[in-house]
């Protein structure tokens, strides 16, 4: 599946073609496939684990009103975690940018003339 399905979804399409698997090994399999490095599960809060197909290093945006997940289309900024001063003794181990807006199918017309944020590097 390529659309950043939770393991609901995964385990709903895996049950088409196989019935009689369980909930827990769709689970556990997907656990281990996020260990090997074959697939990504990315953390979103306010809403379950999503699984990802592109492990290469890439940032999504979340439609807020039906909460699809999808990829952003721009360029990763590699040293972005090191640009992190922490005096709170954290070790960072990861991080998770997630954007928000409407996806085109939940924007209305009225919608399209809110004004949009601008993101810009510095």
């Amino acid at each position: 599946m390529h659309n950043h399905a939770t393991a609901d979804e995964i385990f709903t399409e895996v049950t088409r073609q196989n019935p009689r698997i369980s909930r827990g090994t769709v689970y556990r399999n997907l656990n281990k496939l996020t260990q090997a490095g074959k697939i990504k599960k990315v953390s979103v809060s306010e809403g379950a684990d999503r699984f990802d197909h592109m492990k290469i290093e890439h940032y999504h945006i979340r439609c807020e009103n039906c909460r699809k997940l999808s990829a952003v289309d721009m360029d990763w900024i590699n040293g972005l975690d090191w640009n992190i001063k922490d005096k709170k003794g954290f070790m960072l181990t990861g991080y998770d940018i997630i954007f928000r807006g409407l996806c085109p199918n939940c924007r209305t017309d009225n919608q399209d003339t809110i004004p949009l944020l601008i993101f810009r590097r510095v």
